[in-house]
C-alpha cells in the first residue's frame, strides 16, 4: 500500500466516527496540555527565582561570619564574628577581582519622624553600595566617601519607609530620629519589592556604615561584607582571592578552618532553584500520567474497532491484501488518533498559558523542547498502544473473518 493511500484510508476511518475518535483522542489531549502546562509553570517559577536573585545585585559576593563551636555544638553560621573596617580596606587595597565592596552593619529599632514612628532596620553601608546591589534612588542624592569619613549623620530612605513616615511630603532634608540620634534625609530609594529570600527591601535605611557603627550600635564589628566581582566569568578567582585576603586578615595558619563563609549568586541560584527543579520534574511526571491513560483509551477504541470490522479485514485478505497490509492500516489510525491529539492539546496549553501569563501572577514558560517531547511523546503513545489492535487485526483468520457476523 503507498503512503498516500494508508493516510487517506485513516483519515476516512477516523471521520466516520467523528464523536468516537474525539472523545478517544481527549485523553492525549488533556495528556499533552497537561504536561506542557505543568513543566511550564515550574520553568515560571524557575525563571522567577532566577530573576529575584539577579535582582540581589551585580555579580553580588557575601563574606558571612563564620560558625563557633562550644562544648561540641555547632552553633551555627554567624555565631562568631571577626568582621571589622580593617577587613573592608584590605580587600579594597589588595583585591584584584573586586569591582566594589561595601561593609553591611545592622541597627533595627524605631524610627520618629514625618507624621508617626515605624519600626524598621537601619544599615550602614559603603556609597559603592547602590553599585553592587544595581539600585537607583527615586530623589535626592546618596551621601558619599566625606559622609562616611566625617561619620556624617545622613541616610537615605527606603520606599516603605518613607510611604510611612512621610506618606504625602517630600522626606527630602528633614530629620528623622533612629535610636534618638538625628539624621537628616537626602535621598528615597526606588521601590523595589520582596526579595528572594521573602526579606522587604523597601523596608529599610540607608545610612554612612561609620556612622550607624560609631553613633548607634557602638561597637567595631560589622555584620557583614558585601562585594561585587568584575565579571560574572571572574566570580570563582574573586572568591578565592577574598578567602586568601580573609584567612591573612585574621591570622588563619594553614590546616585551620576559616572563620568566614563565602557565597556568591550562583550558590543562591541553585540552592534556591533546587526545589522547583525537584517541583517541575514531579508536575511533569503526574502529568504524563494521563498521557499513558489517554493511550489505553486508544488501545480500547482500536479494539472495539478491529472487532466492528472484522468482515472488512477478511474481505481485504481474501483479495491480497498482506497481513502487513493490516498491521500498518490500523497503526496508522491509533498514530494519528494520538497526534491529532498532540496538536489539540498543544494549542490547548498555549491557551492556558496566555491566561496564566496575563491573569494570575503566576507565569508558564513555554519552551519549544517541551512542546516538541510532548509531540514526540503522544506519537510514541499512539504507536505502543496501537500495535496490540493492529496485530490483532492482522492476525486474524480471513475465512473466520468473513464468517464474523
Amino acid at each position: 500500500m503507498k503512503f498516500k493511500s494508508i493516510i487517506t484510508a485513516a483519515i476516512k476511518s477516523i471521520l466516520k466516527s467523528r464523536m468516537r475518535s474525539l472523545l478517544t483522542a481527549l485523553g492525549i489531549i488533556i495528556g499533552v496540555a497537561a504536561v506542557i502546562v505543568m513543566v511550564s509553570i515550574g520553568e515560571g517559577a524557575q525563571q522567577q527565582v532566577q530573576e529575584q536573585i539577579a535582582s540581589l545585585g551585580s555579580n553580588l559576593i557575601i563574606i558571612f561570619p563564620g560558625a563557633s563551636n562550644s562544648g561540641g555544638v555547632n552553633k551555627g553560621a554567624g555565631s562568631i564574628n571577626r568582621f571589622t573596617m580593617d577587613d573592608v580596606n584590605r580587600i579594597k587595597d589588595e583585591a584584584t577581582y573586586i569591582k566594589y565592596i561595601s561593609p553591611i552593619v545592622r541597627a533595627g529599632g524605631q524610627v520618629i519622624g514625618g507624621v508617626g514612628n515605624w519600626n524598621t532596620s537601619t544599615q550602614g553601608v559603603s556609597p559603592e553600595y547602590l553599585d553592587i546591589r544595581a539600585w537607583k534612588l527615586a530623589s535626592g542624592e546618596f551621601f558619599t566617601a566625606k559622609d562616611v569619613m566625617a561619620k556624617s549623620k545622613v541616610c537615605v530612605l527606603g520606599s516603605e519607609v518613607k510611604k510611612n513616615l512621610f506618606p504625602s511630603d517630600d522626606p527630602i532634608g528633614s530629620l528623622v530620629r533612629i535610636r534618638n540620634v538625628p539624621f537628616k534625609v537626602i535621598g528615597v530609594l526606588e521601590e523595589k519589592g520582596q526579595s528572594a529570600m521573602g526579606v522587604n527591601n523597601d523596608d529599610l535605611i540607608l545610612a554612612p556604615s561609620s556612622s550607624v557603627l560609631d553613633r548607634l550600635t557602638g561597637g567595631r564589628y560589622i555584620n557583614f561584607i558585601q562585594a561585587s566581582a568584575t565579571s560574572l566569568a571572574q566570580m570563582p578567582q574573586a572568591q578565592a582571592e577574598l578567602t586568601k585576603i580573609m584567612r591573612e586578615s585574621h591570622k588563619i595558619q594553614p590546616g585551620e578552618d576559616d572563620d568566614f563563609t563565602i557565597r556568591n549568586q550562583a550558590d543562591l541560584a541553585d540552592a534556591a532553584t533546587a526545589t522547583t527543579k525537584v517541583l517541575t520534574l514531579l508536575l511533569g511526571s503526574v502529568a504524563g500520567v494521563s498521557l499513558i491513560v489517554g493511550g489505553i483509551g486508544i488501545m480500547n477504541i482500536m479494539l472495539v474497532s478491529v472487532t466492528e470490522r472484522t468482515r472488512e479485514i477478511g474481505i481485504r485478505l481474501s483479495i491480497g491484501a498482506r497481513a502487513t497490509d493490516i498491521l500498518v492500516q490500523f497503526l496508522t489510525e491509533a498514530i494519528m488518533l494520538s497526534l491529532s491529539g498532540g496538536v489539540i492539546g498543544i494549542f490547548l496549553a498555549f491557551a492556558m498559558g496566555y491566561i496564566l501569563n496575563n491573569y494570575t501572577a503566576q507565569p508558564a514558560v513555554i519552551k519549544p523542547a517541551i512542546i516538541f517531547i510532548s509531540f514526540a511523546f503522544s506519537g510514541a503513545v499512539g504507536v505502543f498502544f496501537g500495535f496490540y489492535p493492529a496485530r490483532k487485526a492482522a492476525n486474524l483468520n480471513p475465512i473466520d473473518a468473513l464468517r464474523y457476523e
